[in-house]
């Protein structure tokens, strides 16, 4: 393609060179470059593109795209454009090479701090039931169609997205589902793409190591709504606080879920146990493979959207009735003999791991146990780590404080980040054990029969990053192990 075919949109204050040269792809990694190549600096958060724009050359890349006014040195061989923004020069030009994939499929974004894996998740599974050729872009897996790809960021870069996208639509997707995080918004990797609609699940304390604060988070969240066109849909819970804000400024058509209030997508539990939840939709009764309360405002999230996209509330309805959700997201096994439930789940803020503490409360029989094995990520927000440990221990009967993904951080350190502040009768719930196998045997171990085991933190993820290495590790596969070791 040309140059100045792929500038589309593309705020720039220079050029210096030709506009009609041909490209052939576009990098925003200088190892990546080579012939024919478009580099793009993007400043990101642990690296500067402009320190790699000579390597980017040795490469072979015959056009550079920079925002630094710092750049004085020119080769006249090349072609030069500085933009007012880097990051989103790159989305913008990654739409335009690859066809404005977005704009040939129904697109639809789910944002929140908790329940976009699982909304995501069944959206995709839903609409290939309903006999749709559909594309997935979730933290656990991307899908086209029926072939996985695997997922290493809650959103892809820019270029890796459209894409994705572009290989989509060739492969005759007709809608994708994609979890839009607050990264991804702020970092312009969704930059110019065309979304059919958005959805909102909820918004609580998480990333500020990132955001910084709690406004700049739910502002940057918001700034994803502002940008819907008057053609798209947004549906936001109208039982979260912050739910009405979400869509004050947007120019999408506005449609809300509740479990609690008036609202056009309405639910009401009428039943909820370890066999699935059952649910007043709009005054229809369905039984559900899902469990708990989350799992309600997901569903009826859900439910929304595929009505917004225009299909068929009872069709829609039955699908979902048989449907289970993602990977480690409230996952649970029995143990064989003594019936001892383990719940994983990949809660990982103080707000996931209350609720799904407060719906193993629900579906207690009796005098069952409640122990956790829980943990906290390492050089992530700090302030959450208290408030997770002090949540498990008011709601458990039993704690175990682990590890985590440490990565660079020392996880006994991470392990008195999360005791500080915990009153007395908290300290007499909980014990530390920081290798995470031995953690959840103990709590096996510790477990009577049909007592609740919950697991939180990993979820689907078959990793544990410890000093930038991924070793292997599966919760549910320690499970299993420890199950038959023990004889449970």
């Amino acid at each position: 393609m040309l140059l100045s075919d792929i500038l589309y949109k593309v705020n720039i204050r220079s050029v210096a060179g030709s506009t009609g040269v041909e490209v052939n792809d576009i990098q925003i990694d200088s190892r990546k470059s080579k012939p024919g190549s478009v580099f793009v600096a993007v400043k990101g958060a642990t690296a500067d593109g402009h320190q790699f724009i000579e390597k980017a050359i040795e490469n072979g890349a015959v056009v550079v795209v920079y925002e630094d006014s710092l750049l004085t040195t020119h080769d006249s061989r090349l072609t030069y454009v500085q933009v007012e923004n880097s990051a989103a020069a790159a989305a913008y030009m990654a739409n335009n090479f690859f066809g404005r994939p977005s704009e040939k499929v129904k697109l639809v974004g789910v944002t929140g701090t908790n329940g976009k894996t699982t909304i995501a998740t069944l959206l995709y599974k839903l609409f290939t039931r309903l006999g749709y050729k559909c594309g997935l872009l979730s933290t656990v897996e991307n899908q086209i169609g029926s072939a996985k790809v695997p997922a290493t960021h809650t959103t892809p870069d820019a270029i890796s997205l459209n894409q994705l996208l572009s290989q989509m639509v060739k492969e005759g997707c007709s809608h994708v589902f994609m979890e839009t995080s607050s990264h991804a918004i702020h970092q312009h990797r969704v930059t110019g793409l065309q979304y059919a609609g958005g959805l909102f699940s909820n918004i609580t304390h998480d990333h500020l190591d990132y955001h910084k604060t709690f406004d700049e988070y739910i502002r940057v969240k918001k700034s994803f709504f502002d940008s819907l066109s008057s053609a798209a849909f947004a549906i936001s819970n109208a039982d979260d606080k912050r739910g009405i804000v979400m869509l004050q400024n947007t120019n999408a058509k506005k449609y809300y879920y509740s479990l609690k209030t008036l609202a056009e997508f309405k639910g009401k539990i009428l039943d909820n146990s370890l066999s699935g939840l059952v649910m007043n939709v709009n005054d229809i009764e369905v039984h559900f493979r899902l469990i708990g309360e989350f799992n309600a405002y997901n569903l009826l999230a859900v439910y929304g959207a595929a009505i917004c996209l225009g299909e068929d509330k009872q069709e829609v309805l039955i699908a979902l009735s048989v449907l289970t959700g993602a990977e480690g997201r409230f996952d649970y096994m029995v143990s064989a003999k003594e019936k001892v439930i383990t719940i994983v789940d990949y809660a990982h803020t103080p707000d996931a791991l209350l609720n799904v503490l407060a719906t193993i409360k629900k579906l207690k029989k009796g005098f069952e146990q409640v122990i956790t094995v829980v943990g906290c990520g390492g050089d992530r927000d700090r302030t959450k780590r208290p408030i997770m440990a002090e949540v498990a221990c008011e709601y458990c009967d039993k704690v175990i404080f682990t590890s985590d993904n440490p990565r660079s951080e020392d996880p006994a350190q991470i392990i008195k980040d999360m005791e500080e502040g915990l009153s007395a009768a908290a300290k007499r719930k909980y014990i530390s054990i920081v290798d995470r196998r031995e953690a959840i045997k103990t709590a096996i171990s510790l477990a009577k029969p049909e007592d609740i085991i919950l697991i939180a933190g990993k979820g689907h993820e078959k990793y544990q990053e410890i000093k930038g290495v991924k070793n292997h590790f599966d919760d549910k596969k320690v499970v299993k192990e420890i199950f038959e070791i023990l004889g449970k």
